[in-house]
């Protein structure tokens, strides 16, 4: 019985002991165009769902997305999150093209549009860990995060005046 609880201890100790190895001797990929440690982006991916059900807001403060939030959600985005992300009918940044993990292009396809906003929100608001997304609290107000958060739930049907103020 002795030998079994040691070696049980030994084969635990091992497992810490390789991922102390894995990262002090300098395997794993830091530089952003390497490829990502194993389950990387699985585990950031489950983490980062798992908070967002937990902490996201269900609901906006204001009851929907007029033309006027529209339009202020439109001048934040082209200001604070293009540079990453995108604009309209444009490729994404040489900047952009360089991170790791890659942003994605939020007025290109899907984009956002299928999240809800206070999913958004609650990535505007924090940012995100790992990746280059940085929080927003210390410079946007709430109400400035809700406005480019509908903005991009909306991104799929926005008014023309709107669009236009994203390219």
């Amino acid at each position: 019985m002795k030998a079994f609880f040691f070696g049980l201890i030994l084969g635990l100790a091992i497992i810490p002991a390789g991922i102390y190895m894995y990262f002090s001797l300098g395997m794993a990929p830091v530089a952003t165009r390497a490829k990502p440690m194993p389950f990387e982006e699985k585990l950031a991916r489950l983490a980062l769902h798992a908070r967002l059900q937990k902490e996201m807001p269900r609901q906006p403060p204001f009851a929907e997305a007029t033309e006027m939030n529209l339009a202020a959600g439109a001048e934040i985005y082209v200001k604070y999150c293009s540079g990453c992300h995108g604009k309209a009918g444009q490729p994404l940044s040489p900047v952009a093209l360089g991170m790791f993990p890659s942003p994605p292009h939020l007025l290109q396809g899907k984009g956002v549009t299928d999240d809800p906003a206070g999913e958004t929100y609650w990535k505007v608001a924090n940012g995100i860990r790992l990746s280059a997304m940085p929080a927003f609290t210390n410079s946007l107000s709430g109400l400035q995060m809700w406005q480019v958060s509908l903005l991009l739930a909306n991104a799929d049907k926005l008014p023309p005046a709107v669009e236009a103020k994203l390219h």
